[in-house]
């Protein structure tokens, strides 16, 4: 499957019983609500899908039921984040055997690569596989930055043909743009810089708060599109306390309760996270709460997307 490298594609979570195994079923769940509020891709085992904490085994169940799941409507690409080279064209190797059609990557783990290690990383494993690469850019949280130099030189590979943008410097897009033009696609990996980042001309979205939330997501994607910017603005500006609940050290926990607030997911996490309680409990459920009153009514978003085609 060819990668546009476009659209709303959510970081979705990893569910799981309340016996810390796979929840196949709230997952599935989950999936078709993301599905049928039209997206353009599915990324799995991210920060949201607490891939560190998962097996193997686990994540290759992921990719195979998530591929079963989405029947070719949209392309599932799974995160890379190992700690050796090796081990991310393993990974990689693995993934394509398990149906996915695309990777995104993030920089060698716990080593703080240097420049041209962090580029002999990326070009190896691209070397070893013929999925398409999205590059993690995030050197906020991962301390490693992708600068645009080394871009030029991991563009030589043609399937690396994506970032996920999260420097949280939104100048950085057009920096991307005046440099690569589209040769590079930009999807911003940052909830509260996502309108920001798309009208500055970044093709997607690597959202977070879509799992509980996923068709006033794809309508903000779909109305600043088409041009509607007053409608597309009323729905940010309702969406922003929520889409802050992602730039948080608990984001996963945030989410997941908002998951369940819109009857898609369970707060189910793996340890060592666990569950918010106390005031921090009732200070993110006061958020969700106060999205769900005042939750707006969208337009007709999808007739939005069929007229482009």
């Amino acid at each position: 499957m060819n990668i546009k490298w476009e659209g709303v594609m959510p970081a979705v979570t990893t569910k799981f019983t309340d016996q810390d195994t796979l929840d196949l079923q709230m997952f599935t769940t989950n999936i078709e609500a993301q599905l049928e509020a039209g997206v353009h891709g599915i990324i799995l085992g991210g920060t949201l899908g607490e891939a560190s904490t998962l097996t193997d085994a686990e994540k290759s169940t992921l990719v195979k039921t998530t591929v079963d799941i989405v029947d070719n409507k949209v392309p599932v690409i799974i995160n890379i984040a190992e700690q050796s080279t090796k081990g991310a064209i393993k990974a990689a190797k693995k993934a394509k055997e398990d149906g996915a059609n695309g990777l995104m990557m993030l920089p060698p783990m716990r080593y703080k690569a240097g420049d041209r290690e962090t580029v002999v990383y990326f070009k190896e494993v691209a070397k070893n596989t013929d999925l398409p690469i999205m590059i993690y850019n995030n050197p906020v949280d991962y301390k490693i930055e992708v600068t645009l130099d080394m871009f030029e030189e991991l563009l030589e590979m043609d399937n690396i043909q994506a970032v996920k943008e999260s420097t949280r410097d939104i100048s950085n897009i057009t920096r991307i743009k005046n440099r690569f033009n589209d040769r590079l696609k930009i999807l911003c990996g940052v909830d509260t810089l996502a309108l920001e980042s798309l009208l500055m001309g970044a093709q997607g979205w690597v959202a977070g708060l879509v799992c509980a939330f996923p068709k006033e997501t794809v309508a903000i994607y779909e109305l600043q599109k088409a041009g509607r910017i007053k409608e597309t603005l009323a729905i940010y500006r309702w969406f922003l306390p929520l889409l802050e609940l992602d730039i948080n050290p608990k984001l996963v926990q945030n989410i997941k309760l908002a998951e369940v607030a819109t009857g898609i997911g369970t707060e189910n996490v793996r340890a060592p996270r666990l569950p918010l309680i106390g005031d921090e409990r009732k200070m993110v459920l006061q958020i969700i709460e106060n999205g769900i009153k005042t939750r707006p009514v969208l337009p007709d978003y999808k007739s939005l997307a069929s007229n482009r085609f």
